[in-house]
């Protein structure tokens, strides 16, 4: 396993979207007495600022995985790597998410673990990001055949540090993170019921949450999954996919293009359930390779197109 792969779970290395989760100051009543409705909606405001931030600079995980799957981290790059042509991905300019969520350190609701948390990883990103840049266009224009890796080698020095400043603080802001949207998840489950019932939006909601709990159980690396949480999440998915569609049978049009999808990643999941199982819940071979990246990319397929699920309904 190359270097930063083993600090973060495999699922985002593979490209995992966390789902944003709702637009604030939509999930309750806008009473203005209801001190809950407002915490909430602070909430749901704090964490899409943080998740937005996390996908938008997920390209410098990919990016350095790129990187490390040619060199040699400990000796550096020579000039004579057989795929050296891989270079290193660009992050992607992060600089509008990275604002909004500075505005919302220390905001309310009280955080001040996940605050730090991610004050630490922003300064790891932004410490990263300049030095990929770097070496992407480096890269890109094999000025290594020019003068002998001599950059090459002098980037080598100053990424190795700040990729594993980087892992490190995106494996801490990941754990945080997933605790604090589940309990906002949960928490606007309960709104959207209390509004308007179990109804277009909380069926989506509740299937997009049980999708995440399976997903994120999936194999990480060389660690097996848990065959019996993977299982157990598995049913609870199951049975939100059942209850979507049987309520879109009900009522047609009320999902737009998301409504075959649950069902479809059901499917997938299944199948790839088997294959675990035999393999003791390991990823045992290229083509369970394969199904992973596809499972955690329709999954991200779920995610963008639920926010828009119930938008367009007839």
């Amino acid at each position: 396993m190359k270097i930063g792969q083993a600090c973060c779970a495999a699922m985002i290395g593979l490209g995992l979207v966390l789902a944003v989760v709702l637009p604030a100051g939509q999930v309750l009543a806008r009473d203005k007495e209801d001190a809950g409705a407002g915490e909430l909606d602070a909430a749901i405001a704090k964490s899409n600022a943080y998740i937005n931030l996390m996908n938008r600079t997920l390209r410098a995980v990919s990016s350095w995985n790129r990187y490390t799957s040619w060199v040699n981290v400990k000796k550096g790059p020579t000039g004579k790597e057989r795929y050296i042509s891989y270079g290193m991905y660009a992050p992607h300019n992060a600089k509008d998410e990275i604002a909004k969520a500075r505005a919302v350190i220390g905001a309310r609701p009280v955080t001040p673990e996940l605050d730090a948390a991610f004050e630490r990883y922003i300064a790891a990103y932004e410490r990263l990001a300049p030095l990929m840049t770097t070496a992407s266009g480096y890269y890109e224009r094999k000025d290594y055949k020019s003068d002998k890796m001599a950059e090459g080698k002098a980037l080598h020095a100053k990424l190795v540090p700040a990729a594993e400043a980087f892992i490190s603080a995106r494996g801490e802001v990941e754990t945080r993170m997933r605790a604090f949207k589940r309990d906002v998840d949960k928490r606007a489950l309960a709104a959207i019921k209390a509004r308007e019932g179990q109804g277009p939006n909380w069926h989506v909601k509740n299937v997009m949450m049980s999708a995440q709990d399976v997903i994120e159980l999936l194999p990480q690396g060389q660690q097996a999954a848990d065959m019996k949480a993977f299982d157990a999440a598995l049913d609870v998915y199951a049975k939100a996919v059942r209850a979507l569609d049987e309520y879109a049978q009900a009522h047609p049009g009320k999902f737009s293009t998301f409504e075959s999808q649950p069902r479809s990643l059901l499917g997938k999941l299944r199948d790839f359930r088997d294959k675990l199982a035999k393999s003791k819940g390991r990823v045992s071979n290229h083509i369970a390779g394969m199904d992973l990246t596809f499972l955690v990319n329709q999954y991200n397929l779920m995610v963008s197109t639920s926010e828009i699920a119930t938008r367009f309904s007839r």
